[in-house]
């Protein structure tokens, strides 16, 4: 379903201007505060890791690595055909 908007009010006066925009303009900080603070909560810093968190992080990466060179290297193998340009002779 399509969302239809509100008829624009008809001000009659100035003063029902300026009501209108100052409700607006709260509007607008109470979102603004809204979206800050879920914004800070995205981002939260993490603590300061230890230097066996770091070097646990660093080997668990090099692992994943070695991981993705290997299967690399299995499929490059089962599928050769697949990744290189020339055919195979048969």
């Amino acid at each position: 379903m399509v969302p239809t908007k509100d008829p624009l009010p008809a001000y009659t006066s100035l003063e029902e201007i300026r009501a209108r925009k100052d409700e607006l303009l709260a509007q607008l900080q109470t979102d603004a505060t809204q979206v800050n603070t879920l914004w800070n909560q995205i981002f939260v810093k993490r603590e300061d890791s230890s230097r066996g968190d770091y070097i646990a992080s660093m080997i668990s990466g090099g692992m994943t690595v070695i991981d993705l060179i290997l299967l690399y290297r299995k499929l490059r193998r089962g599928y050769g055909s697949l990744f290189s340009k020339k055919k195979r002779k048969r």
